[in-house]
């Protein structure tokens, strides 16, 4: 008995996955546990495991291609008779308990529809399930766009284009309805109303000869995704403050020499940055939120997301229960998630619940920016880098360290007033550091 392995779901944000590496062939004996294959999720790479054991008969996506959750990958024993279609149908099935075994039993008990072919004459891809119920529902094939690996035709698809099918003669028949009172009636018929204009189409750039045309990776995609809906759908505002980070260059130093003595970690201006964010946090707990449609979630605790660089793009991993960790433990939680972040080792579990998140690009000699809301948080902290530039103080200009401070909100949950009172509460850490440290 043909057995599949699927695409799994490997995190929460994921709805497919790229197949990097098979550590499995065709022919292979498999056992429970083995990790079989590596995959590109949204938010770093995964080893897939085995959860049946028996020989590899067939591969259905190769290394690079892309899998929708729940797309096949392999299959397991089998008589070798399975073709990649077949061999679909098993997870192509999503209906509910209840009506799986009818559908196994109907189609045990009749030949699958034959493969339906397209007007150029080639064959449209399909899983025989999704063949059966299309002949039953007299669905075209042609006029559906697959959503399986491979684009091929699932039983998903032909279940909703079943189901726009009553609507639309719902709507046919009340149309005609409509016009026959009219008639009777000799009051005009009603109009329909006017349709909502359609968005924006984006603006694409036409690749010419020379150019090079870089398929989006997962993280990639998924960053676009959620960025865009961020700028459409958060009403961001944003605010800036410039803070004087000489008393906390200070105090890192001072911190450093001691530390080299001890237990040897070595400290960050980010790391200051975060701890002062976290504290802030708790001072003004109403950034700590999230709008929730009728309702605001505020958090109990701090999720401190980082943003961190990585080879094709940003993560952001997150410090659960921040508010309860010393300088040294987010210190070297922060170091452990950016080396392992870069190598790709971030476990899922490790991007959930944050409710704050701090962009620092001052690495990178930046000294301002406006970061975009992570959603569905409410506010981001922008940090810029140190710089000496000339102040005045006490009415003479003096020589000083200033970086610059910001916050990017969603106005649906803080107002100005409080991202001013966030803003404030965090420029008093930073400049007064070690009030941060009691």
């Amino acid at each position: 008995m043909a057995t599949n392995i699927d695409m799994p779901k490997l995190s929460d944000t994921m709805t497919e996955g790229t197949l990097l590496t098979w550590h499995k062939k065709v022919g292979d004996q498999v056992e429970i546990g083995d990790i079989i294959a590596e995959v590109e999720t949204d938010k770093a790479n995964m080893e897939v495991e085995a959860f049946d054991e028996g020989t590899i008969t067939s591969i259905l996506v190769q290394e690079g291609e892309k899998a929708p959750i729940g797309g096949v990958l392999a299959v397991l024993d089998g008589d070798g008779s399975d073709s990649p279609a077949s061999a679909e149908a098993p997870s192509d099935e999503a209906a509910p308990a209840s009506e799986a075994p009818a559908a196994e039993a109907a189609a045990s008990s009749k030949p699958a529809p034959p493969a339906t072919t397209a007007a150029d004459g080639s064959r449209i891809k399909s899983s025989p399930l999704a063949r059966k119920i299309a002949a039953e529902k007299s669905i075209d094939l042609s006029t559906l766009t697959g959503t399986g690996p491979g684009g091929r035709i699932i039983r998903a698809d032909v279940d909703a284009a079943a189901s726009s099918k009553p609507s639309q003669a719902a709507n046919a028949a009340a149309g005609l309805v409509a016009a026959i009172k009219a008639r009777t009636s000799g009051s005009p018929a009603p109009t329909a109303p006017a349709a909502a204009p359609a968005p924006a189409k984006a603006i694409e750039a036409t690749a010419k000869e020379g150019d090079q045309t870089i398929p989006l990776s997962t993280m990639r995609k998924i960053i676009a995704e959620r960025l865009l809906t961020s700028k459409q759908t958060i009403p961001h505002f944003y605010l800036h403050v410039e803070v004087d980070v000489a008393p906390l260059l200070e105090l890192r130093k001072q911190i450093n020499a001691q530390a080299e003595q001890t237990h040897g970690n070595k400290y960050s201006v980010n790391d200051f940055v975060l701890k002062a964010a976290i504290n802030a946090t708790q001072a003004v707990p109403a950034v700590n939120a999230s709008f929730n449609g009728d309702s605001i979630i505020q958090f109990q605790h701090v999720g401190m997301s980082i943003a961190i660089s990585v080879d094709d793009g940003l993560v952001t991993p997150v410090i659960k229960e921040a508010e309860t960790k010393s300088l040294l433990q987010i210190s070297r939680e922060v170091k452990d998630m950016a080396i392992r972040a870069r190598e790709k080792k971030l476990k899922p579990n490790e991007f959930d619940g944050g409710t704050i998140t701090v962009s620092n690009l001052g690495a990178w000699g930046v000294e301002s920016f406006d970061a975009i809301v992570n959603p569905p948080q409410s506010l981001i902290i922008s940090v810029g880098a140190a710089t000496e530039k000339p102040v005045v103080k006490n009415g003479q200009i003096v020589p000083g360290l200033r970086m610059n401070v910001g916050v990017s909100c969603d106005h649906r949950v803080v107002d100005g007033a409080v991202a001013a009172q966030f803003l404030a509460e965090l420029k008093k850490l930073l400049e007064q550091p070690a009030l941060m440290l009691i």
